[in-house]
């Protein structure tokens, strides 16, 4: 080989040949990637079709070359979109979306994928957005306990990734682990029922007046690949009747 490589053609010829090899190879790789990546995401959308058609009666239709999923009898419209970077090693975590104010993206609209919440919009231009994630410390979702539809937070530690806190529970209401935490949809943002997880640990204090629990994720948020930005269809409504409310106050 030595030789070989020492003769000027038979060098160039030699070279050539091996950036046709490791070329043709990281192609073979990408195009392997690119599959499995493309195997997850049709499994993805396969488990959210399931999902949305568990949650409502009537069926999803699919529109347009943004995949805005929507219902007519919904509050709510989905437009899918690409995560294309993504921290969960921060106190602070945020994600980028590959859609943005031209696909009818805006500021605090909620984040969910076929197995759970995100996070929040916070930042939009024209083909972006910036998503706070749930894995953020001033993050806060409203909660219900899916058993007994009581009311409670999800918040994060800025720790454990797949674990939040379960906050503000009644002392009167008992928990056990494996009871499932869903949003309670008293907010603009996220429609009732979608999933947060499930209580791994009941944490009670004598004399407290509240309670809090260590609920598992059950997004993990380290493996997003595609997600939903949810449209309140009805936000300018409802936020006219709080703005009458608030006045009264």
């Amino acid at each position: 080989m030595s030789l070989i490589v020492q003769n000027n053609f038979q060098g160039a010829a030699f070279f050539n040949s091996t950036n046709r090899f490791t070329g043709s190879m990281f192609s073979t790789f990408d195009d392997i990637d690119t599959y499995f990546h493309l195997k997850k995401a049709n499994t993805e959308l396969v488990e959210e079709n399931a999902l949305l058609r568990n949650l409502l009666e009537s069926s999803y239709i699919i529109e347009g070359p943004t995949y805005e999923l929507y219902s007519k009898d919904s509050l709510y419209s989905y437009i899918g979109a690409k995560v294309i970077s993504n921290s969960v090693n921060k106190r602070k975590n945020y994600l980028m979306l590959d859609k943005g104010s031209k696909h009818g993206i805006k500021k605090e609209m909620g984040v969910v994928s076929p197995t759970g919440v995100v996070g929040t919009v916070i930042g939009v231009s024209e083909n972006y957005s910036t998503v706070m994630s749930v894995l953020h410390i001033n993050n806060k979702v409203s909660a219900r306990i899916s058993k007994n539809r009581h009311i409670g937070s999800i918040t994060w530690n800025g720790k454990n990734y797949r674990e939040g806190l379960l906050t503000d529970i009644p002392t009167h209401v008992n928990l056990f682990k494996g009871d499932t935490i869903i949003t309670s949809g008293n907010s603009y943002v996220f429609p009732e029922g979608i999933v947060i997880g499930t209580v791994n640990e009941y944490l009670s204090e004598p004399g407290d007046k509240f309670n809090t629990a260590i609920t598992g994720f059950s997004v993990d948020y380290n493996n997003l690949f595609y997600v939903y930005v949810i449209i309140n269809l009805k936000k300018e409504e409802q936020g006219q009747l709080d703005a009458i409310i608030n006045n009264e106050e």
